[in-house]
């Protein structure tokens, strides 16, 4: 079993992902224009529609074109109180277009992955130093729609697109938190974390930016399929 803490595969990208439902536990995240979008439990199960991966279970709503991922990286260096959690980033060039995380540590994480043998040794990256940020704030116009959702007590789904890349949520809302600048929508299946000033408003459940350009996250009442 392959000892590398940061490798790239060269196999395809589609073989990886039908991996998913051996890792256990783990995390689908995609960001975009200030929003990270994190589902977050088991895959259950890995087909194909119309071209694209579809990753799907009571804990997964994803929706992947493999064919705009350019490379796979494999990242086993976040170690947080003595516990690893491997990280996959699926890169569309030099920009991450989705990475995954696996909750359940390094033995399931690794066994899925070892028909593929050890990768090209990469360096490791620098870790950033966390930028400083101003507080966000429940007026934000970012947070405006996620108050209303939550005050209503209804159902909505939550989704985030992206070229190559769609991800849902469907349920209700229960806390709306800000915190170290970011607007936070938390449940055992899903977070949300919205960058306080990156939403200049809403038109028809789509956040807009200050140039009034749909940013990729967008909020439905009920079930709604994603939307560009």
């Amino acid at each position: 079993m392959t000892t590398n803490r940061r490798e790239i595969l060269p196999v395809p990208p589609a073989s990886v992902i039908r991996k998913l439902p051996a890792m256990g536990d783990l995390m689908i995240t995609a960001k975009r224009n200030g929003a990270t979008h994190e589902r977050i439990g088991t895959v259950e199960t890995v087909s194909i529609e119309d071209g694209w991966l579809v990753c799907g279970g009571a804990a997964h709503n994803s929706r992947i074109d493999p064919t705009l991922i350019t490379s796979v990286i494999i990242d086993r260096t976040s170690v947080m109180q003595e516990k690893v959690y491997p990280r996959i980033d699926f890169r569309r060039g030099e920009e991450v277009l989705f990475s995954v995380v696996g909750f359940a540590g390094l033995e399931p994480f690794d066994a899925a992955l070892a028909e593929f043998g050890p990768g090209e040794v990469l360096p490791e990256e620098p870790k950033e130093p966390r930028a400083k940020r101003e507080e966000a704030v429940l007026d934000d116009p970012g947070a405006a729609t996620l108050q209303a959702a939550l005050e209503a007590g209804t159902t909505v789904t939550i989704g985030l697109w992206r070229r190559g890349f769609e991800q849902e949520w469907t349920g209700v809302i229960e806390s709306v938190k800000p915190a170290m600048g970011f607007i936070n929508v938390m449940r055992p299946d899903f977070h949300l974390h919205l960058l306080g000033g990156t939403v200049a408003g809403w038109n028809d459940g789509a956040a807009l930016d200050a140039d009034g350009k749909p940013t990729g996250l967008w909020l439905a009442q009920g079930e709604k399929a994603a939307v560009a």
